[in-house]
């Protein structure tokens, strides 16, 4: 499979989990044990992050995607992503609509994100330019405001996420160096069509994630036709590792009425 690498454990409806950008499928360590004692749990590493290959010609995520679930002769499965897997879940069922059955988001609406809240837009311009200039350290510790989020520190995170947080970060990043071609081609035109998409959706947000990500997967299940809302307090952009019981229920909740 062109080097991705994946874990497929359990049996039953298809279920697809999506890691963030710059993290890989252990974000997941929480879900997967949990999911697999009822569903078959396909879990990727995003091509150019954790055990998968880096890209050496142009790629779109959900083509990868879309490409493993055929290989594993699956489909449609219910794709649950956050931040980047969430973009992807959703490009993959405006792309290739046959696979999917229902999505769920957390921390992202599409594959093309947009920007206005303050503390949002100076994080993300610290962390481009720390990758920009080659600086490991400093792209680790710009990666890392996403998980606290705009209203608290490291501090106030479990240290187990944060040690896991910055362990798959720096994993990836490594495995890239500044200057190197961006292959990755985007998906256009994504938030004029979300209204097509005619599986449930569901936004899972952290109550503390910044505007903008709160914004944009609300927005997405406002939209659909058949869109839900949850949130999970206390938790910022990776609600799923911050309070793994609390996003365990409620993702469980909604794929009981699917």
């Amino acid at each position: 499979m062109n080097g991705l690498f994946w874990r497929d454990i359990g049996t039953g409806r298809p279920l697809v989990l999506l890691h963030g950008g710059f993290t890989d499928h252990g974000m997941w360590d929480d879900q997967i044990p949990v999911l697999a004692s009822r569903y078959r749990v396909i879990a990727p590493d995003a091509r150019g992050h954790g055990r998968s290959a880096n890209a050496t010609e142009p790629y779109r995520l959900t083509d990868d995607l879309a490409a493993l679930l055929r290989h594993l002769d699956t489909g449609p499965a219910t794709l649950v992503g956050v931040s980047m897997g969430a973009g992807t879940a959703v490009d993959t069922a405006l792309e290739h609509p046959e696979l999917v059955g229902a999505v769920v988001v957390s921390g992202a609406g599409t594959s093309e994100p947009y920007f206005t809240d303050p503390w949002t837009v100076r994080s993300l311009a610290a962390w481009h330019a720390a990758m920009a200039a080659g600086d490991l350290d400093a792209s680790i510790e710009g990666f890392m405001l996403f998980a606290a989020g705009p209203h608290r520190t490291l501090d106030d995170l479990g240290p187990e996420v944060v040690s896991r947080l910055r362990r798959m970060a720096r994993d990836t990043m490594s495995k890239h160096t500044a200057g190197e071609p961006d292959r990755l081609v985007p998906v256009r035109g994504t938030w004029e069509r979300i209204a097509d998409i005619g599986v449930p959706v569901l936004a899972v947000n952290g109550t503390l994630d910044s505007p903008d990500h709160i914004g944009m997967a609300e927005r997405l299940a406002r939209t659909v036709a058949d869109g839900r809302t949850a949130s999970v307090d206390g938790t910022a952009h990776y609600p799923s590792m911050e309070r793994p019981d609390v996003f365990n229920e409620i993702l469980g909740g909604f794929l009981r009425t699917l």
